[in-house]
């Protein structure tokens, strides 16, 4: 099945993700957001379960490539390293790049509003599209599509990605508290999603205005996200 917002082909989107699906109807659920099944097509299967199975093989898969690649590390400096890669911002940015967004299959309603745009939208197509190669061809299919995505990331955190093995928080009190300015404040500006896979939406308060806002499936992972965007942009420009 194609969205109405694209003219690709699911075999050009096939070429990018390195993966062909022997069940092409995998490939479809993955991009089958909740408002397309109710709206659309009445009550069909969406992506919601394969995002939940998808979050855990991403959580197992890069643990397990974190640990082979830095075998020296404790624990603490690989818990960090796997949050700065697995978090709806990455993941948001990861199916940006394969092009999902427009393969995505909405409602009406939330095609009108934008969703096909949307971070939390893209990063839970990701989730779930591992999933689908996970289910479609097993454990190396969805290992080797991880490494693909990632691999280069990995490396990154051996020069500059993690170079300080701090959580972005802790760094951004500390620069700012070495620059003589106020520590950071952080609240939550939105709760999402059912219980089991809730979505936080957190802004990070500097000098009494929002400076950044994060998003995370925890509220922890939120304020990490929007403590790195900070972070980040204040060592550019120093």
């Amino acid at each position: 099945m194609k969205s109405r917002h694209t003219r690709e082909s699911p075999q050009e989107l096939e070429q990018r993700l390195g993966y062909h699906f022997n069940d092409p109807l995998l490939l479809t659920r993955a991009l089958t957001h909740s408002s397309y099944a109710h709206e659309v097509a009445g009550g069909n299967l969406d992506n919601e379960p394969l995002e939940f199975l998808g979050d855990a093989l991403l959580g197992c898969l890069i643990s397990e490539r974190l640990f082979r690649s830095f075998p020296d590390r404790d624990e603490g400096h690989l818990s960090r390293y796997k949050a700065s890669l697995v978090n709806a911002e990455i993941l948001a940015a990861k199916a940006r790049r394969l092009g999902l967004g427009p393969h995505l299959l909405l409602g009406n309603t939330a095609e009108r509003v934008g969703a096909r745009t949307k971070g939390s939208l893209l990063s839970d197509a990701f989730e779930a599209l591992v999933a689908a190669i996970y289910l479609d061809g097993g454990f190396e299919a969805a290992r080797a599509f991880l490494d693909r995505q990632f691999t280069a990331d990995i490396r990154g955190l051996t020069r500059s990605g993690l170079a300080d093995e701090r959580d972005a928080k802790t760094a951004l009190q500390e620069l700012l508290q070495a620059r003589g300015e106020p520590t950071p404040r952080y609240q939550i500006l939105k709760e999402s999603g059912p219980a089991h896979r809730r979505n936080f939406q957190v802004g990070l308060v500097l000098e009494g205005r929002i400076a950044a806002q994060g998003r995370g499936r925890t509220r922890k992972a939120a304020e990490q996200s929007a403590a790195r965007k900070i972070l980040l942009a204040l060592r550019e420009t120093s």
